[in-house]
């Protein structure tokens, strides 16, 4: 049944109002207006930031569909769509592309400016939304919404890829992708150098796998779920400890098991305490850390310049640096066995047991479950 240019019923799991589980809900999906596309969804990650956004540490305006993180079918698309065609397997971007803004024309950034990572928005360019339920406008999350059957998206939003990819790909979408990337692009980790990796859920795994790829030869994987440790050995660590285990701070562990601290270290938690261990276990005359893990907006750091001034540095990573344009690159790559993202998925559940994943990701338990639709 051709159902383009016209309203299609599906469920999605709805978040009415935060610190509450998510409800599966029927809704309505308006068909895309212009530059836009309806997806239909095949498979979509639980990520770390979807609970950020549900526990208020990342904003998102409520109700809202939340996810990000998905592969799908392009089931329609609106007028003036060229980059995707109906039929096309896509992957949405939480990161948009445009091509026009200062930061997608600098090659020293990925962060285009259609992005929504405030939460501020939760709304098409037109400031409407394209799902109703129970007759109230539901917003949309990180420009993508993907914990629905159908979502829609800007066209700036989705990036076709190879139509044999697995269900498993949607994880390039976020977590796998912005890992990896951030010891390759953002720190650009060298040969033969140390790393810590701070967190071992998917991102952290992902970064170890970077870390690996990129010719590291110590890389320390700190966490306290031990349960995780043979994994992260598995993907290319060398070791892994727990703060638990000690009585001094582990930046200092790591400092006096490194001679002065590693090279690159890489915040994947998302709390203040592990940003500052991880700046502190960099060697203080050239140590690099990458922050990943996501704050509340409250949240400060706090240190004295003069740990920068003697050489350390502090980065940012949104994504891991990829653009849109590298995203069907990735999927290539695991295509070809070149890099794997399997490695990642613990659980695939159906939709009515996603709020099973949200309490897997709390628990600390297994690294990242997959819905499919």
């Amino acid at each position: 049944m051709n159902t383009g240019g016209k309203v299609i019923k599906c469920r999605a799991a709805v978040s009415w109002e935060a610190h509450k589980p998510l409800c599966i809900e029927e809704i309505e999906v308006a068909p895309p207006k212009s530059h836009e596309v309806r997806i239909k969804i095949l498979a979509s990650g639980v990520c770390g930031t979807d609970t950020s956004a549900l526990s208020t540490v990342f904003h998102a305006k409520f109700p809202v569909i939340l996810g990000h993180e998905a592969v799908g079918i392009v089931e329609s698309v609106g007028e003036g769509v060229t980059r995707v065609k109906m039929g096309d397997k896509v992957i949405p971007l939480f990161i948009p592309q445009c091509g026009f803004c200062r930061g997608c024309k600098s090659p020293n950034s990925n962060l285009c400016e259609k992005a929504d990572l405030s939460g501020n928005s939760g709304l098409m360019d037109d400031e409407t939304s394209r799902f109703t339920c129970k007759g109230k406008p539901i917003y949309h999350f990180m420009c993508t919404s993907t914990f629905t059957e159908y979502t829609v998206v800007s066209e700036i939003c989705c990036v076709k890829v190879d139509d044999r990819a697995p269900n498993e790909v949607c994880l390039i979408g976020c977590g796998f992708a912005t890992g990896y990337g951030a010891a390759i692009n953002t720190a650009k980790v060298t040969s033969g150098s140390t790393c810590a990796v701070f967190g071992l859920g998917g991102v952290g795994l992902s970064t170890i796998v970077g870390c690996k790829s990129a010719g590291a030869t110590r890389i320390i994987g700190i966490g306290s779920h031990k349960d995780k440790y043979p994994k992260a050995i598995e993907l290319g660590a060398t070791e892994c400890i727990s703060p638990k285990d000690y009585e001094k701070p582990i930046q200092e562990v790591i400092c006096d098991i490194t001679n002065g601290g590693v090279d690159y270290s890489f915040e994947c938690a998302g709390r203040i305490e592990t940003m500052m261990s991880a700046f502190e276990s960099t060697y203080c005359g050239s140590g690099v850390t990458v922050v990943l893990g996501v704050t509340s907006p409250t949240d400060r750091l706090s240190f004295s310049p003069f740990m920068l001034i003697t050489g350390r540095s502090l980065k940012g990573s949104v994504f891991g640096g990829w653009t849109g344009e590298d995203v069907p690159k990735l999927v290539t790559d695991y295509m070809n066995k070149k890099i794997n993202v399997d490695h990642l998925v613990s659980k695939t559940l159906p939709l009515d047991k996603i709020n099973d994943a949200f309490d897997l990701l709390r628990s600390g338990k297994g690294v990242r479950s997959i819905v499919l639709f």
